[in-house]
């Protein structure tokens, strides 16, 4: 029973994060507006209905519980895989080697994409950008960095991104070491954060991810903040949801 569990535990975690890339020949259609957007998803599919459940992402971050969390301690070694435009974002696929501990548990760097503007909130107000960083354990649970970007100095990895992101959804495309992308580049050296328990902010909005969104933002220009939001040409931020009676950790 403890390997079918732990079958079934890898295969969820393969679904959950095809859909954070926005895999289309593995869901139905969605989008971020019109009748696909966020307020039909849990209508969209049978396997979309957990997007109307009680335990959903993004949140505004506004009340808080004062504990003593764990330090992060993430171990970020490569420059990125592969890029992809999905449709849905641009993200950088990392192979094996980049983990983040947390509580003693070890949990692998997947990858790394983008919202615009920041799908969480801060005290009722949005930001420009918000990174996810999407990790998982060998189990197959989820955490999630989000870092939150607010407009000012350029930062050498968007930059990177930039350049080689595809103007057009398709396939992804390889990257060399000298292309960056250094997920390290897009950490704060203040690695707070806040903690709550919460689902993918994509269809199928599976719940149990453990969100890690960091207390301080980093910069981008406003040049390169008009460069993404042009390559996308559609704001992909899900809009906030109720946060019931979860609590948020400090």
């Amino acid at each position: 029973m403890h390997r079918k569990r732990v079958i079934v535990a890898f295969a969820a975690a393969s679904l959950a994060l095809a859909a954070l890339a926005g895999e289309p020949h593995h869901a139905p259609h969605w989008s971020y507006a019109g009748e696909e957007g966020p307020a039909h998803w849990a209508k969209l599919a049978p396997e979309f209905s957990a997007c109307a459940g009680h335990q959903q992402s993004p949140v505004d971050l506004d009340r808080f519980s004062d504990v003593a969390l764990p330090a992060l301690a993430p171990h970020y070694q490569g420059s990125g895989r592969d890029i992809v435009n999905n449709g849905h974002t641009v993200q950088v696929d990392y192979a094996p080697g980049n983990t983040l501990t947390l509580e003693g548990k070890v949990y692998t760097l997947k990858q790394v994409h983008v919202h615009l503007p920041s799908e969480h909130h801060l005290h009722g107000k949005s930001l420009p950008m918000e990174a996810h960083l999407v990790h998982a354990d060998a189990a197959g649970h989820l955490a999630v960095i989000a870092v939150l970007f607010d407009t000012g100095k350029p930062n050498t990895e968007i930059a990177h991104l930039l350049e080689h992101a595809p103007t057009h959804a398709g396939a992804p495309v390889p990257l060399d070491a000298a292309a960056g992308i250094a997920v390290a580049g897009l950490l704060p050296k203040d690695l707070g954060y806040y903690q709550y328990n919460g689902s993918l902010t994509t269809p199928p909005c599976t719940e149990g991810v453990r969100w890690l969104v960091l207390t301080h933002p980093l910069t981008a220009s406003g040049h390169q903040l008009h460069g993404l939001a042009t390559l996308l040409g559609h704001s992909n931020n899900r809009p906030v949801q109720p946060i019931g009676a979860r609590r948020v950790l400090e």
